[in-house]
């Protein structure tokens, strides 16, 4: 009797993390479509997107990547629904997770430090770089999906490399995610793995970190000329340029936060060979939760990007009122 109340306890928690990671997966795929079908009518009805926006929609997109090579398949597998996965499709999978991952944080560190440049007063030490940032985005945005292809694409391609040496010495060092059952190649190639992609998002949320304060700083000295100017419109609505600064720090916080949590749990289920379900649920859960929450921060700063969440734009609306963000 106490296992079976053991074993219905375990199915009740593992049919609640399903329902969980339907709902994360159903809405976050919804809120990234909807933003991202945003931009592209921009683009196709011939207005040049904001460098902010370029970034966003870059994020969208590995935000969606994250997201279908995450959450659905840990869907499938906690509600306990058929899932066929091939070896080579498990490293497909985990490929586009990782590339998704890796260029989240890299448009997002760029997104951070692209608005701490330009909102930074013209006698800062970044005033001939403000003309100079959006010219190179584009490119950096390329960089930065390049590299995330090739540097974790050079990871199956060692594992390939040296399979028949793990079988020959017995080296099955196996971790499951719940969905599919990948080799430990941080244990391998650990000084190759941290100087690949350890070390460039280290970086990278260092770069957030000194982004995130600088806005602070500069919004707090803002507020207090503005208060000091005009004080009779202390309550005034902030500026356009401020709203936005607002909305990327919230955004920019808002990923730091889940990021460490990911970081955490990813460390504490890299030091069991056989974690718990509880843990690889958990853990699956956290690395999702950006992915799922951006997009409607992004939206939260413009109530007509608000509106595309629940009615898509029809191509009578006036483009003019669109773009008025």
């Amino acid at each position: 009797l106490p296992g079976s109340i053991l074993n219905n306890t375990t199915a009740s928690s593992q049919l609640a993390f399903g329902i969980t990671f339907l709902l994360q997966t159903v809405v976050g795929i919804w809120g990234n479509f909807s933003l991202l079908y945003h931009y592209l009518f921009l683009y196709h009805t011939q207005y040049r997107l904001r460098v902010t926006d370029l970034i966003c929609k870059h994020l969208t997109i590995a935000n969606i990547l994250v997201i279908l090579s995450k959450g659905v398949p840990q869907t499938i597998t906690t509600l306990r629904l058929k899932y066929f996965a091939s070896d080579f499709a498990c490293k497909l999978i985990l490929y586009f997770e990782k590339v998704g991952r890796s260029m989240s944080i890299g448009t997002t560190c760029l997104l951070s430090v692209f608005q701490t440049i330009i909102i930074s007063p013209k006698n800062s030490c970044w005033k001939n770089l403000k003309v100079k940032a959006p010219k190179y985005i584009a490119f950096s945005i390329s960089f930065c999906w390049i590299q995330c292809m090739l540097v974790h694409l050079i990871f199956p391609l060692y594992a390939l490399y040296v399979s028949e040496k793990w079988r020959s010495t017995n080296m099955t060092n196996i971790r499951d995610s719940g969905y599919c059952a990948a080799t430990d190649l941080e244990n391998i190639s650990g000084s190759i793995y941290t100087a690949l992609v350890v070390f460039p998002e280290v970086s990278c949320s260092v770069l957030i970190f000194w982004a995130s304060g600088s806005m602070i700083l500069t919004l707090y000295r803002h507020s207090q000329r503005v208060q000091y100017i005009h004080k009779a419109r202390v309550s005034s609505r902030p500026p356009a340029e401020s709203r936005a600064t607002q909305s990327i720090l919230l955004l920019a916080s808002t990923f730091m936060c889940f990021h460490t949590l990911s970081c955490i749990f990813n460390i504490t289920l890299a030091l069991f060979h056989n974690p718990s379900w509880w843990l690889v649920y958990t853990t699956g859960l956290i690395n999702v939760c950006f992915p799922f929450i951006s997009p409607f921060l992004l939206m939260s700063r413009d109530s007509i990007i608000s509106s595309l969440c629940f009615l898509y734009m029809k191509n009578s609306v006036s483009p003019d009122l669109i773009r008025k963000m």
